[in-house]
């Protein structure tokens, strides 16, 4: 079995904070009983410098990416970085992979996004190949790699595909160990569980083989107010993703004219299309108990590990991520 259970964080990467400040947020995380970190990558750390360093520095704790993305690395060079990580944390290392966005690939690394579901598929395959410590012969449309045999010994590292439409939903289900969902309000899991059980059995898998992820956006700090607005800011930044909209669009009613004013370049009028309902669909804000109910909601729609996202209140908060994380902890009573 693969699933993975537990309670997870994935540190705060847009917080503009030091590599140092990061790695106290992991270790606080471990010290606290969670069961894993993750670590995004958009335009703060690099992940596998930043997951080098968790490994060195923690002894229990999984840790893993959330995610990285599949264009900006081959999938070699990929699998030669969590290689290397589950050689120095046998059985702590999860490789989180997903499509990013054109923004991400296209804009800022100057790269085609095209096909990512197929791209993706032929990527895991390569993962595996390495992971095993296979020689590879891969002549795939869209990853391709002769002869290549990692120095280092196979390792185990469970494959976690972020997914949010049908169809990558169903690929989750068909070719990873564990699919992470995000910005899903808890009345939506139970369709996207059922999408990627539907892969998995299309594969000729056992569905409940196949563990469930998620992540959410959470705030139990003292700055409740503050954490809001910013939360609302966040939640229309990632809705204007072309490719991330349509998993706004049961949560915020407000969708349509928030995508036309911002469009039109008139920022505050998308900004004020964000109704408090829509922030509260994707996010958990409020005292520890209010996240912990989060948490639990989560689990009953079948998600085996719930991951919060602890943003500060502003931008460059240290106190909101740590206050989030302990004071979750221990309403959810994962002190170990």
């Amino acid at each position: 079995m693969t699933v993975l259970t537990g309670l997870g964080v994935t540190l705060p990467v847009d917080e503009g904070l030091t590599a140092g400040g990061y790695l106290d947020l992991a270790r606080l995380a471990e010290d606290c009983g969670y069961s894993d970190v993750l670590v995004g990558e958009v335009a703060g750390p690099e992940v596998f410098a930043m997951l080098g360093m968790i490994a060195a520095s923690t002894r229990r704790i999984r840790l893993g990416s959330g995610i990285v993305g599949i264009y900006q690395r081959s999938a070699v060079l990929t699998a030669m970085g969590f290689t290397t990580l589950a050689s120095l944390a046998p059985g702590r290392v999860l490789a989180g992979i997903g499509a990013s966005s054109p923004i991400v690939v296209e804009q800022w690394h100057g790269l085609a996004f095209d096909a990512p579901r197929a791209r993706i598929e032929e990527y895991v395959g390569a993962l595996r190949t390495v992971f095993r410590g296979e020689r590879t012969a891969i002549d795939g449309a869209h990853v391709r790699s002769h002869g290549f045999r990692a120095a280092l010994a196979p390792v185990d590292v469970p494959i976690v595909l972020a997914a949010m439409n049908p169809r990558m939903l169903r690929l989750a289900g068909a070719v990873a160990d564990v699919a992470f969902l995000t910005w899903t309000p808890p009345a939506e899991y139970g369709p996207k569980i059922a999408l990627v059980r539907e892969g998995a059995r299309a594969a000729g898998r056992d569905p409940d083989e196949v563990g469930i992820a998620a992540s959410f956006w959470a705030y139990a700090g003292d700055r409740n107010d503050e954490a809001r607005e910013r939360l609302r800011r966040f939640v229309l930044q990632y809705a204007m993703v072309p490719t991330h909209r349509p998993s706004f669009r049961g949560s915020f009613a407000g969708l349509d004219a928030a995508a036309e004013a911002w469009s039109a370049g008139d920022r505050r009028a998308a900004l004020g299309a964000v109704d408090d309902a829509a922030v509260d669909a994707m996010c958990a804000l409020g005292i520890g108990t209010d996240v912990a109910r989060r948490v639990a909601e989560m689990r009953t729609a079948g998600v085996d590990l719930p991951i919060a996202l602890t943003p500060g209140a502003v931008p460059g908060d240290p106190e909101g991520p740590v206050q989030t994380i302990e004071r979750l902890a221990a309403a959810a009573a994962v002190r170990s």
